[in-house]
């Protein structure tokens, strides 16, 4: 009677470890195999507060520049004319600032219109030229 309460605690023990070996493994698998992350409707709890809209108003010059010309304008990348270049900048600045208006909102040479700032009126384009020239003379 021993022999068979030893073997029968014996496979009671092999099976209770085996089942928590497969645990293991289940949980591993749903580990792999979770989502990545989760989405939140607006109005669910889970949902984060909503972004505040940005600041209304026309950015000015430097931002514009700051934001957006600076990649092409302080590189020299495409041909741009690098910002505070006096030479460079000279025979842009004799045409007139109408000329240099025109050619920054509708494109010239490598420069796309608007220098691809799309979210840029013209007046903000115009206050990044007027940024770079005084930059530049």
């Amino acid at each position: 009677m021993k022999k068979v309460f030893s073997l029968l605690a014996a496979a009671g023990l092999g099976l209770s470890l085996s089942m928590v070996t497969l645990a293991d493994r289940n949980q591993e698998i749903a580990d792999r195999i979770a989502p990545a992350g989760k989405s939140c409707l607006e109005g669910e709890s889970c949902a984060a507060a909503p972004v505040a809209p940005v600041a209304s108003g026309p950015r000015n010059g430097e931002q514009v520049y700051s934001t957006k010309c600076f990649t092409c304008h302080a590189t020299g990348a495409a041909g741009a004319p690098k910002t505070a270049d006096v030479a460079a900048w000279a025979p842009r600045i004799a045409q007139g600032m109408d000329t240099l208006y025109t050619h920054a909102i509708k494109g010239l040479n490598g420069m796309p219109a608007k220098g691809l700032c799309m979210d840029c009126s013209d007046d903000e384009i115009k206050a990044a030229v007027d940024h770079m020239v005084t930059a530049s003379k």
